[in-house]
């Protein structure tokens, strides 16, 4: 109990420090300012793990997953346990087949353990033990079947000989961490103390794409090549091995023998390669494949019959025939542990001649250009006369562990360089007949070229069914891509189709997603499961509705919460898109939001990146429709990317048609952080309008040179008095009398350097400013929370640390306060210890940290008080959507 009353320094409990008698009576333990170099709470809180409070639970309210994933593993025993690593530095577990997920990290730790997963794998003698690896090189060990995590070993130690310079070490520096990234992970299915490591970064769809000119893919700088590690010690040490291994080299898959543990095969960038000694040597092994470029490989066992078999999926190589192009590649099967392997490709090849869909042409020639290392125009106008029987890029493989004959192939036709219609390939029959398993967009939805695909006995029609992707996902001309394939234990087959998880339990028949839960069919309501993959952003609980609160996100849009109906559990949240994928042509990323003072129906939204990107948005009908009033900013880069960064819409509630925003140069806690991009429309700082949004000017007076504005807020009883905060280097708090038209700046103490957020409480109109330390030993101090009861006048640091991202009091009850305190990255990492949210509810001179249920708590981008019932507290994370609290009594 005592480190979670964790004390606020003041001078009002000094005396008590004299008399330690009198703080035991007491039963409370004071920390005075005087003490912040001493073992004070400060100290406490910057150098050691403190266990956050059990009486504040986070639940993750979704919308589930709504980000891209490609891992995803099941447990191989146990068809209840699942797991994935989603691309915004999450990861997550479920135990019940997907009706819940928790996070894998420590919600007590810095935010870097198991941020992005690359593999992980459970042992078959005990199914409560598993090892990890990320993607920072480092290997963790479970022993609860994936429920809680220990990191037991930096895998870049063992490249590193005794008495060797650190510094050589592969792979760079990352966020303080030596990275030698590593791509699979295997055990020994007939003993889990040996365990293989694959190095390099294979399965990186994104930026790891083969060509003619590059057939083994594009080397990393962040990845380690050339090498397996193996461990007879269940991860604690690891011997590097490189005999017969090219320098290059990058690990797919390690498949080990079970019934011989030391005949291991391993597809890698280089070829299928085997060892009859445990690993411990290879040799290259191409008989029966066409081009060994094996893009993945499974293995099926049957522990009573003995039968072992393995399957392989190559790298599809085209080469010119006239005006065409012909392909080598497809699917193959080996029943003696890889020595030999027979084509089992059976009818893939696609009759391009046949299917009409244009955007299937696109991606052909797309595909053959990059293949040839030639532009799609080129492509076009070369290779005239379409193939008859052409095979796409697959990258994914599965066989069913219960039938042999079972087998799935995926392909990413957005990351990769790919075509064809489906997102999933299936035979039922060993290889003999392929058809497409996973259907979606309009080309299935119209039946489009049915007479080809009647003729090779392929179901037509959509299959699949999506949450609030739905309308998007139906209208598409399936751009999207498959990025992830696993088969459970039961033969359940599960995808990842654009931002959402799939599963089948029909062998493919039909597709359902696993993200959301709806309150009732058809209401578009949803209440996530817990495994949110979405950048979560700025949220606005006061909207004029009391039930109704407005959730900003990256990519998918604008959010309102709804009413739970008939839903059993009347702590969840249910949620609904307002802005995004359910309109067609509807703003993705949305920075901040606003809402009409006299009308609750009248919403203003501001996009910084993707569709309407700087442009001001608005809805007279409660988000039904949209329209764009003003356009802000434009640059010159890709329409996906980012503009100016928007925060802090603000609207005057006396003079509605008064509206306030700021764009922040220095981009700290946003997905892509650094400084902001140039500009070819519009300016950095403070804008203002006077119409209602339609026109707007930049008013910058007073500001120093180089700012950046994080926040602005209003004064809640005079709207012409606005505050900034400036988080730059030469930064600090501003204040403006006249609607902007001059800024002048607040004396803070010396010590406070870039102020990153601003609030005025409405009751006792005290201020709060979240700030970095001033640079320099003597400043080191100044960061954290300054709270001023007379104005700026003067100032009282209510929390320590090396920075806070916001503070914000309750508007039912000004004493109680929650604050944000981002993670340390590089090699500071470990100075301050305990990121994440912390709570008081005696305006700060105690405070409980507040972490648990969180997957982020480095990265917490907003957090505030429920303004209804004190006892609610809300906040957004940098990559795992939103999250719901409720205080618990004491």
């Amino acid at each position: 109990i005592m480190l979670q009353l964790l004390p606020l320094p003041s001078a009002l409990v000094r005396p008590l420090l004299l008399t330690g008698c009198l703080v035991c009576i007491l039963g409370v333990h004071r920390t005075a300012q005087a003490q912040q170099g001493g073992e004070g709470f400060f100290d406490r809180v910057a150098k050691q793990t403190i266990k956050s409070s059990p009486r504040v639970q986070w639940k993750n309210f979704g919308p589930g997953m709504s980000g891209y994933c490609e891992e995803f593993w099941t447990h191989p025993t146990d068809p209840d346990a699942m797991f994935m690593g989603p691309d915004m530095y999450v990861s997550y577990g479920t135990w019940d087949r997907g009706q819940s997920w928790q996070s894998l990290k420590d919600h007590d730790a810095l935010g870097l353990d198991m941020k992005r997963v690359l593999d992980i794998e459970f042992s078959r003698q005990n199914p409560d033990l598993g090892l990890a690896i990320d993607w920072n090189g480092w290997a963790f060990r479970t022993t609860d079947r994936g429920r809680n995590w220990d990191k037991v070993t930096e895998l870049g130690a063992a490249l590193v000989k005794p008495g060797a310079d650190t510094k050589q070490r592969p792979g760079g520096m990352h966020q303080g961490v030596w990275q030698s990234r590593m791509s699979e992970l295997a055990v020994d299915p007939t003993d889990h103390n040996v365990w293989y490591v694959g190095a390099g970064d294979f399965w990186n769809v994104k930026e790891n794409h083969r060509s003619a000119q590059k057939p083994h893919g594009n080397r990393l700088s962040f990845a380690a090549y050339g090498f397996i590690l193996k461990s007879t010690n269940q991860g604690r040490t690891w011997q590097k091995i490189t005999r017969g291994l090219p320098d290059d080299l990058e690990v797919g898959k390690i498949v080990v023998n079970p019934t011989d543990n030391q005949r291991v095969v391993m597809a890698t960038s280089h070829g299928l390669m085997l060892s009859r000694d445990g690993g411990l040597s290879w040799e290259n092994n191409a008989r029966g494949l066409p081009n060994n470029l094996p893009r993945d490989l499974d293995a099926f066992y049957d522990a009573e019959s003995g039968l072992f078999v393995l399957y392989l999926v190559e790298q599809t190589v085209y080469t010119p025939r006239k005006k065409s192009v012909a392909s080598q590649g497809g699917v193959f099967r080996s029943t003696d542990g890889g020595e030999t392997w027979i084509d089992i490709s059976g009818n893939l090849g696609l009759d391009l001649q046949a299917i009409t869909w244009e955007a299937t042409a696109d991606r052909f020639h797309r595909t053959l250009g990059h293949w040839f290392g030639i532009s799609a125009k080129e492509s076009r106008q070369r290779f005239t006369q379409k193939p008859t029987d052409v095979l796409p890029v697959f990258n994914r493989i599965a066989v069913n562990p219960m039938n042999p004959k079972e087998i799935y192939l995926a392909l990413n036709k957005k990351h990769d360089r790919t075509f064809g219609p489906g997102d999933l390939w299936r035979t039922l029959d060993g290889g003999k007949h392929w058809t497409v398993a996973a259907r979606h967009g309009i080309y299935w939805e119209q039946d489009t070229d049915q007479a080809y695909w009647k003729k090779r006995r392929n179901p037509t029609g959509v299959n699949t069914h999506f949450a609030h992707l739905q309308r998007y996902m139906s209208v598409s001309d399936e751009r999207s891509g498959n990025r992830m394939l696993a088969i459970n234990a039961s033969g359940e087959v599960l995808i990842g189709l654009d931002q959402q998880t799939l599963r089948s339990t029909d062998r493919g028949t039909s597709w359902h997603q696993i993200d959301h839960d709806e309150t009732a069919p058809g209401s578009n309501h949803w209440i996530g499961r817990g495994a949110s993959n979405l950048p979560g952003r700025f949220m606005l609980l006061e909207t004029g509705i009391k039930d109704r609160r407005l959730l900003c996100s990256g990519e998918h849009g604008l959010w309102q919460t709804v009413p739970l109906g008939d839903w059993p559990d009347k702590n969840a949240v249910a949620v609904e898109q307002i802005e995004g994928q359910v309109h067609e042509e509807g703003a993705e990323s949305i920075a901040t939001v606003a809402v009409h003072p006299d009308d609750p129906d009248t919403i203003f939204v501001l996009a910084w990146r993707q569709t309407h990107r700087g442009k001001l948005r608005r809805t007279t009908d409660g988000g039904k429709t949209w329209k764009n009033i003003a356009t802000l900013f434009d640059t010159d880069n890709n329409p996906w990317e980012n503009t100016a960064t928007q925060n802090s819409l603000t609207i005057d509630p006396v003079q509605p048609d008064n509206m306030y925003f700021c764009t922040t140069f220095v981009r700290n806690g946003e997905i892509i952080g650094g400084s902001g991009p140039e500009l070819s429309l519009g300016q950095h700082g403070f804008h203002r309008s006077s119409d209602g949004g339609h026109t707007w000017e930049v008013a910058n007076n007073g500001f120093h040179e180089g700012f950046s504005i994080r926040r602005i807020a209003m004064h809640p009883d005079n709207p012409k008095v606005l505050l900034a905060a400036a988080n730059d280097r030469q930064g600090g708090l501003y204040r403006t009398t006249n609607r902007g038209k001059r800024w002048k700046r607040v004396a803070t103490p010396p010590s406070v350097g870039a102020v990153q957020h601003v609030h005025i409480d409405r009751h006792t109109k005290h201020l709060l400013v979240s700030a970095s330390a001033r640079g320099g030993k003597k400043h080191r101090g100044g960061g954290g929370v300054w709270r001023s009861t007379d104005d700026g006048k003067t100032w009282e640091q209510i929390f320590r640390a090396h920075e806070a991202w916001q503070a914000e009091t309750s508007p039912v009850n000004p004493e109680l306060v929650v604050i944000s305190v981002p993670g340390l990255f590089g090699p500071r990492a470990h100075a301050f210890m305990n990121p994440g949210l912390y709570l008081s509810q005696d305006s700060g001179r105690r405070w409980l940290k507040i972490n648990r249920g969180l997957g982020q708590p480095d990265r917490i981008v907003d957090v505030k008080p429920d303004p209804y019932d004190e006892s609610v507290l809300w906040c957004a994370a940098w990559g795992g959507g939103w999250f719901k609290a409720v205080i618990a009594e004491k």
